[in-house]
């Protein structure tokens, strides 16, 4: 095993070689990390399994723990620690130890990843993201194919008349190809070669086909606020004017086809008719004491009478209902240590990635798409439970780990010139 740790020698660590197998190994691993974090019709998923694998190999490879990952390590501890105390209680109710060990993974996951982008950057960012782009691909597929009954077994793929793919729910579907979508808007909009804008453009229109057809309201908005950031932040951080023009020509021109496109499936009747039910920005569900929002109020209310929480799943179990709301089901699955700790780590991701936007480095239009990304997950979290999402603790994990890697770029640079 090696671990090097910040400050250490650098002999601690093995250096990075592409062609040696083990490290190729890595790769691989990475690249199924994201080919199959769409899978997720049980717990533990699949994710979970390739993330062991993952870890296992790079510890063989050599892991830098960075100091500048102890504020995330302490926070997903302190986290964790909430859970742990909420969940004894009600250690013997179904399903409880299973929630609270899969969150536990979940959080070790975060460091690895952002461990593990922080050296040899680019290409493991990409190989990531390319198997995540891959999985989004699939999954919006399978989504559009069994929509229309084009699939074996295509019922299974469904819920409640809406897509939801190879997840439980399509309010989880849905939000999962927001960041894949932006990946590949941007290369639509910096693509070099026409041939390139096609094929994204296809993989492009087939996400966003399963996006549509989730009729998730919040992935609806969660993709609208995100896009408008990444190609808010890329227009701004851009050193060309005409690199300015083009992201504004084509963005006008994406909106054009995007609406087009929507046109397109809404002259399909069955299409058209869920899309007007799901376009209303309230839903029967929604309102009253027992809906969306009550659900919200009741849990906050809970919340503030059980200072070391009610433990998780206990909510609907005894209310028959969600809080649709991941900021107050934090306080009931972790009490108060868990509910604060969920929302200052939010909060300090989001305040110290915003800086990070602005500062150039080779990966920095691809991080400007995942911090917005993140933003737009973060925004959803007020709405939906998020805590078992992968693909949230996924790009959490990015926008800290490129954070420090360019840190780490920095202090080279700094010692180098001296």
């Amino acid at each position: 095993m090696a671990i090097a740790y910040h400050g250490a020698p650098a002999a601690a660590a093995y250096a990075v070689d592409p062609a040696r197998p083990i490290d190729r190994l890595g790769l691989f691993a990475l690249w199924l990390t994201g080919a199959i974090s769409g899978f997720v019709l049980f717990e533990p998923a699949p994710y979970e399994f390739v993330m062991l694998l993952a870890m296992l190999l790079f510890m063989q490879i050599g892991l830098t723990l960075r100091a500048g990952l102890a504020p995330l390590l302490f926070l997903m501890i302190l986290q964790n620690i909430g859970y742990a105390i909420a969940v004894v209680p009600v250690i013997s109710e179904p399903d409880t130890a299973k929630w609270v060990a899969v969150s536990a993974f979940l959080s070790i996951g975060t460091v690895f990843l952002a461990a593990v982008v922080i050296d040899d950057t680019e290409r493991r960012l990409n190989v990531l993201l390319k198997g995540y782009i891959v999985a989004a691909a699939i999954t919006a597929l399978i989504a559009v194919l069994a929509y229309f009954k084009a699939l074996p077994g295509y019922d299974r793929f469904l819920l409640y008349g809406r897509a939801a793919s190879t997840f439980k729910d399509p309010n989880v579907f849905g939000p999962f190809l927001v960041l894949p979508a932006l990946i590949l808007l941007q290369r639509v909009v910096y693509a070099q070669r026409f041939h390139q804008t096609l094929l994204n453009g296809f993989v492009a229109l087939v996400i966003a086909a399963g996006l549509l057809l989730s009729f998730s309201r919040g992935a609806w908005g969660h993709f609208a606020l995100s896009a408008i950031l990444t190609l808010g932040f890329g227009f701004v951080t851009s050193r060309s004017p005409n690199e300015r023009l083009r992201i504004v020509l084509l963005a006008a021109l994406g909106l054009v086809g995007i609406a087009l496109f929507i046109v397109a499936l809404l002259s399909i009747e069955q299409v058209a008719n869920l899309f007007k039910e799901r376009a209303a920005l309230v839903q029967d569900y929604d309102a009253g004491q027992t809906g969306r929002f009550g659900g919200q109020r009741l849990g906050a209310m809970v919340a503030l009478d059980n200072p070391l929480g009610i433990g998780p799943v206990q909510f609907t179990r005894i209310f028959g209902s969600e809080a649709h709301n991941t900021f107050v089901t934090s306080f009931l699955d972790g009490g108060w240590l868990g509910g604060v700790i969920w929302i200052v780590t939010a909060l300090v991701t989001l305040a110290l990635g915003l800086r990070q936007v602005f500062v150039h480095a080779p990966w920095q239009r691809t991080y400007i798409a995942i911090y917005a990304a993140f933003v737009g997950e973060v925004a959803e979290s007020y709405i939906i439970d998020v805590h078992h999402w992968r693909h949230y603790y996924l790009t959490m994990a990015l926008v800290w780990g490129l954070m420090l890697a360019q840190r780490k770029a920095q202090d080279s640079v700094a010692v180098t010139t001296r």
